[in-house]
């Protein structure tokens, strides 16, 4: 795994994004998983955009809250974001899936700093581990904090798209 160096989240940052992103999760509308997820995003003004999962009866149709999060703060005209977390009923990392992880990268920078919390978070007592360590062993009753550069190494991003060209239609 390839390290970034996070952007700086302050204490009281990281404690509203862990707040918010717990809250968020009691709007989840899982009927059909019985999986609540609730995100929170900062934006790089300083507001939190909260998300939760919505299902339907056509499974297709469901959005994780990362991308409710992401699609709620864009279609209010926010594309800059600088901090996210994550969390779940369940009582260890959960983490954002494939699709959500490339809809973040195309707002997000790969040092923003992305926390996973466990159902069990209590402010001032859960401890904190980090994405190199949690790969070794129990996530079980901590945050562990990543980077959007650690969950999708070597990714595709909005930069690519103004790469120079070569070969079959090239101009």
């Amino acid at each position: 795994m390839v390290a970034y160096t996070p952007l700086p989240l302050s204490a009281s940052q990281r404690k509203e994004l862990i707040a918010s992103a717990l809250s968020a999760r009691d709007a989840s509308y899982s009927p059909y998983s019985k999986f609540r997820v609730g995100a929170c995003l900062l934006t790089d003004a300083g507001q939190f955009v909260k998300g939760a999962n919505v299902e339907c009866a056509s499974y297709g149709g469901a959005i994780c809250a990362e991308r409710t999060a992401v699609v709620k703060a864009v279609s209010s005209g926010t594309k800059r974001f600088v901090g996210l977390a994550v969390t779940s009923d369940v009582d260890g990392m959960v983490s954002p899936c494939g699709i959500c992880r490339q809809v973040l990268r195309e707002f997000c920078p790969l040092e923003m700093p992305v926390l996973l919390v466990p159902a069990s978070y209590e402010e001032g007592k859960t401890g904190t581990t980090t994405a190199v360590e949690a790969e070794k062993g129990n996530t079980q009753g901590v945050v562990v904090e990543t980077t959007m550069g650690e969950l999708l190494p070597l990714s595709f991003g909005p930069d690519d798209l103004e790469k120079p060209r070569t070969g079959a239609g090239s101009s």
